[in-house]
């Protein structure tokens, strides 16, 4: 049986192969932590949310020629793990 960190891995592998994005390198670890911090600091459906406009916020500046993919994605997981840890709703439980 597969442990968890191998199926992500491996999910990793097929979504990046199916979007031709092989040479594009994921730090599944990172992203998970930046799902994290916006599931506990917003609430949990900013997860996924998070992580999705950080990785197309990502696409778009290494997609301009702005930066390189890498420093692109450094910066929008960076600025969203800010964001995320800063915010505050007093009117939402976050449970």
């Amino acid at each position: 049986m597969k442990s968890q960190e191998e199926t992500l891995e491996e999910w990793c592998r097929s979504l990046m192969q199916a979007f031709q994005l092989e040479d594009v390198e994921i730090d599944i670890n990172e992203i998970l932590s930046l799902a994290g911090v916006a599931a506990h600091s917003v609430v949990r459906p900013a997860a996924p949310l998070t992580t999705f406009i950080a990785g197309f916020a990502a696409g778009r500046a290494a997609g301009s020629g702005r930066s390189t993919e890498t420093a692109s994605m450094d910066a929008a997981l960076g600025l969203a793990r800010t964001l995320a840890k800063d915010y505050t709703n007093p009117g939402i439980d976050a449970g």
